[in-house]
């Protein structure tokens, strides 16, 4: 079945709410929907090989233009170094605050040009084009920006939502398998906390990237649609929003320790293995075999570190953290997330132990 020519459409209810779009080949909804005429696009090298030029010869239709600003692909580049430069170059360009950004790019891109945005002359539009099915399904939605420090992942930051996010699932050709799988991890993720059909889905031999455009765009909504309702509820994680941390403490813990050798994608799925061995030492629903078969799928890079004690100092600095103490999202049941406080280093070490020997 081929996609439909309009892109289907959600909206992210928030104050104001902004539109999520859907669909293949979206530079003309791109370039018809941002509402400034002067845009600079931050990008990476890689991705500005495989779309800028289509995005921009939209925008130039379109009566806009698109000044690109490259940054290094990598976790590397989300520093104050990376930071300060581009912010220069806007201003030395002559952006000011009728000026928007867009985020061409991954997870790293958009944490970085959000983060920008939010930043600079106290704050612009800016808008997502995701370019890798991580970002698609997760950092591009829900106005989470931010950059790194050496103590931490994601430690400086701001809550900016975007004012539009366009998921062009056409990109997902251009995907090495690797980077597919590793995006597929958040997808997941939120098939384990709240629409479970999901976790079907994606064991489905059309769930790849080179699959039918329509299959891809459906599954692709309803993951994003668990977070945009979640977001919608707890905009500033409160509460209910914290739930989408599930896999998450370890897997920052991994990705500082070994100075982000490891990608989000593969630390994050070990990490629902961690959470899910948490949950059992409980007593609760036991998912750890889906989880590490998912993990398998997954295919992940090596572990890289092999002792906890390397990663507890992380641990105990991560951000979601509170009052001295760990907060942890654990899954009592399917669909059924928590949030606990009291975890013993014997039981966080017991699932290290389990994890490491697998």
């Amino acid at each position: 079945m081929a996609l439909e020519k309009d892109p289907r459409q959600l909206n992210v209810q928030v104050n104001p709410p902004y539109p999520i779009y859907i669909g293949k080949d979206l530079a003309t909804t791109v370039a018809n929907t941002v509402k400034s005429s002067k845009l600079a696009i931050i990008t990476d090298s890689r991705v500005k090989a495989l779309h800028l030029e289509a995005l921009t010869k939209a925008l130039k239709v379109a009566g806009k233009s698109g000044q690109a600003y490259e940054i290094t692909p990598g976790e590397d580049s989300k520093s104050f170094e990376t930071l300060s430069q581009v912010l220069s170059h806007m201003a030395h360009d002559g952006f000011d605050r009728g000026s928007a950004i867009i985020a061409l790019g991954g997870g790293v891109v958009g944490d970085l040009a959000g983060f920008t945005a939010a930043s600079f002359m106290r704050g612009i539009d800016f808008y997502q084009l995701p370019s890798s099915l991580l970002a698609m399904v997760d950092a591009s939605v829900g106005g989470k920006t931010g950059i790194n420090l050496p103590e931490g992942k994601n430690l400086v930051g701001a809550f900016w939502q975007p004012k539009g996010v366009f998921i062009d699932v056409a990109y997902l050709k251009t995907l090495p398998d690797s980077e597919f799988r590793q995006g597929a991890v958040e997808l997941f993720k939120h098939g384990l906390i709240k629409d479970t059909s999901i976790l079907e889905d994606v064991k489905k031999t059309e769930f790849h990237k080179d699959g039918e455009p329509e299959f891809l765009a459906d599954l692709i909504a309803r993951s994003v649609k668990v977070k945009a309702d979640i977001i919608a509820e707890d905009e500033k994680e409160q509460g209910i929003r914290a739930y989408l941390n599930l896999g998450h403490n370890l897997a920052h813990a991994l990705e500082a320790a070994s100075d982000h050798q490891i990608s989000h994608g593969d630390a994050v799925a070990y990490g629902l293995a961690f959470d899910a061995r948490l949950g059992l030492q409980r007593g609760w629903q036991d998912i750890s075999q889906e989880t590490l078969e998912f993990l398998r799928w997954v295919n992940p890079k090596k572990l890289p570190v092999t002792e906890f004690a390397e990663l507890e100092p992380f641990l105990k600095r991560d951000k979601k953290n509170k009052d001295g103490k760990m907060k942890f999202v654990l899954l009592k049941h399917l669909a059924e997330p928590c949030i606990v406080d009291d975890l013993s280093h014997d039981e966080l070490l017991e699932a290290w132990d389990f994890l490491v020997n697998q």
